[in-house]
């Protein structure tokens, strides 16, 4: 019987073979282990990254809102980082840091506002750009987990979102008015910061006590005949809907959507200045509120005159007095106003065609 001789290389083979997938395993597995680290801390950076974009807009827009100036034109600039390192507090913790230098404040020109956006250190700031850091300057890298094994133990994070308060053009429900009418040519030759005396009677005076030409009077910025309740409710509260229904039934503004700035617009009279209006004037000393401004008046005196009115502006109600036609008074100051209920200028580059001083809903811009 022949006997079978066996093969003493299989075995060894399959050893060799095993050998070498072990080999090509623990070459493979630092690669591997490095991918492996690479994915998951790329995402959590890309977590991390969202996260501080996501508060660096936020913040931005709470900024921003702070920025409406005083009558004079000033604007506490130290008020704006206050609110922008509160708000980036509350969304972090209260050891999070925002350097002065990642807090800018200025004008964004409107030339390259959807291009490049330029901030300027001059006139009425209206934007503010904010950096968010997780990196050696402040609040410390981001630590990452499996990149250790490759040498890698942090990663440097920023984020950066700029808001700019957008003008005020379309007056909608809500936004704040004072129905009375100011004569356009007087307006414009007077400065932010100036005050006015108007009185019972129709009469006005400046600041330093000179007869301003033209009449002053209430506005149906509504139904015609306006009752007091209905005037004052404007001025405590701003337009309602109905304000703008009744308006558009009348054929004095073409959408009961808003009334439109820039749009002229024939508003009836009221007879002088009630007493009735005392309550609601008084409601509103030290606010801001827009009015409207005229070019021409027709018809007869009292609730029969018809004013054209050209323009808005804004004022700051000062003070009243209320003793008769000719001891009642309203003081009123050249002023500037943030009204979230105004509808902005669709286009930010165009900054005409907008009530001056209006300021309303801020907007990210970068």
């Amino acid at each position: 019987m022949t006997k079978q001789l066996r093969n003493p290389m299989r075995p060894r083979g399959r050893q060799e073979r095993r050998g070498a997938i072990l080999i090509l395993t623990a070459l493979l597995a630092l690669p591997l282990l490095g991918m492996v680290a690479f994915a998951v801390d790329y995402g959590y950076l890309l977590k991390v990254r969202c996260d501080l974009q996501r508060s660096a807009d936020c913040t931005a827009l709470a900024g921003v809102q702070s920025l409406t100036p005083d009558p004079s034109g000033f604007q506490d600039l130290a008020a704006v980082r206050a609110a922008v390192r509160d708000y980036a507090t509350r969304n972090f913790d209260s050891s999070f840091n925002v350097l002065d230098s990642d807090i800018q404040i200025g004008r964004y020109d409107p030339a390259g506002i959807y291009a490049n956006v330029t901030l300027l250190n001059t006139g009425i700031f209206d934007t503010v750009r904010v950096t968010l850091r997780r990196d050696s300057q402040a609040n410390s890298p981001v630590s990452l987990f499996f990149s250790r094994v490759i040498g890698t133990s942090s990663a440097d994070v920023v984020a950066t979102g700029t808001a700019a308060l957008q003008k005020g053009r379309f007056l909608g429900p809500g936004a704040n008015v004072l129905p009375f009418a100011v004569p356009k040519l007087e307006w414009d030759a007077t400065n932010t910061g100036d005050t006015w005396t108007i009185y019972g009677d129709g009469q006005m005076t400046d600041g330093s006590g000179n007869t301003v030409p033209g009449n002053w009077g209430t506005l149906d910025i509504g139904s015609q005949s306006n009752s007091t309740s209905d005037l004052g409710d404007q001025i405590v509260n701003g337009l309602d809907q109905t304000d703008l229904d009744a308006l558009l039934q009348d054929g004095r503004i073409p959408s009961d959507l808003y009334i439109d700035a820039q749009d002229p617009t024939w508003l009836q009279a009221d007879t002088g200045i009630s007493i009735g209006l005392r309550q609601y004037v008084q409601q509103v000393h030290g606010e801001n509120r827009i009015i409207p401004l005229y070019e021409a008046v027709v018809g007869e005196n009292g609730n029969n005159l018809e004013f054209r009115i050209t323009g808005w502006g804004v004022v700051k109600v000062i003070d009243s007095q209320w003793h008769g036609a000719h001891g009642t008074y309203i003081e009123v100051q050249k002023s500037y106003i943030y009204d979230g209920s105004l509808r902005p200028h669709p286009s930010l580059n165009n900054s005409a065609n907008v009530i001056a001083g209006a300021f309303t809903s801020p907007v990210l811009i970068e």
